[in-house]
């Protein structure tokens, strides 16, 4: 990895007194114990990409499931199917965790990036108080002013045969005026009781290592682990009529009725058909 450590920024770290820097050191000490998930804790201050580098770093061998690389920039920040990620630094909560879940059917392994939103949504609601919403199949979404809004998504990348990289990006103090679109949200805006980055991400990793354990022991299995149920009771987009936009010009649109044992959205079309896609399969997903 090559990007620059949070130790050597000096004093501009202060630059904003509203966004203070994360601790490293209290994360390391809150976070790693023996017989827990996570096994490093790094901040750095900039970088391109924590999932590219964790992904490269995994690849080196340099590092071992349940590490933890968090930046606090990120200048090529990335979604889903390469869509740029941008926020001003330490405006939010930029990381990403390797995950080796040998138990599991690789087959099963699509679930990741949906239990990971499962897990920041009950991180989030424990340790800020606000209720975030789930979008089918990787944002996050919050209410600003009585309207859903994307705070934050989630990327899982292959590393290697063995491992995954999921990677969250949340905006946590974002201002209005900083909004790189008018349908962008954060914490701060919905009215979150806490905006310290610090408790926000321990109580989105400690979810996150619970909800991993119980659908690891469960072999994966979605309806075993109470993962499928839990997913379905907190996406927004079960029971809206929306339009899948495939590759080739292709669209279905109808009502999303559910999400199958595969984590694909399955969509009742006006002709009774109902169609599962899948999160590799869609180029965008609107309401219709």
């Amino acid at each position: 990895m090559t990007p620059r450590d949070a130790a050597d920024d000096g004093a501009s770290r202060w630059s904003d007194l509203d966004r203070p820097p994360l601790n490293a050191p209290a994360l390391r000490r809150a976070l790693v114990r023996e017989g827990g998930l996570w096994s490093q804790v790094e901040v750095v201050q900039s970088t391109g990409s924590t999932n590219s580098d964790l992904v490269d770093a995994a690849g080196a061998g340099t590092v071992r499931e349940g590490a933890v690389l968090l930046a606090e920039e990120q200048t090529s920040g990335r979604g889903r199917l390469d869509r740029r990620w941008t926020a001003p630094p330490r405006s939010g909560l930029f990381f990403s965790v390797l995950l080796t879940p040998s138990e599991v059917p690789v087959a099963r392994w699509g679930w990741l990036p949906l239990l990971t939103g499962v897990a920041v949504a009950t991180g989030l609601s424990r340790a800020a108080g606000v209720d975030t919403a789930l979008k089918w199949p990787n944002d996050l979404l919050v209410t600003v002013g009585g309207e859903e809004r994307k705070a934050g998504g989630i990327l899982a990348e292959r590393a290697g045969q063995e491992s995954v990289v999921v990677g969250v990006g949340l905006n946590v103090t974002l201002r209005a005026d900083e909004l790189p679109v008018p349908q962008a949200g954060s914490l701060a805006l919905a009215g979150a009781l806490v905006t310290d980055r610090d408790p926000l991400l321990r109580g989105v990793l400690r979810a996150l290592e619970e909800w991993y354990g119980r659908w690891r022991a469960a072999g994966g299995d979605p309806a075993a682990s109470g993962l499928q149920e839990t997913y379905a009771a907190g996406c927004a987009t079960l029971g809206r009529t929306v339009r899948a936009e495939l590759p080739g010009d292709r669209s279905i649109v109808g009502e999303a009725v559910a999400v199958d044992g595969d984590g694909r959205l399955v969509i009742a079309t006006k002709e009774g058909v109902q169609e599962p896609v899948g999160a590799g399969d869609i180029v965008h997903l609107r309401p219709a």
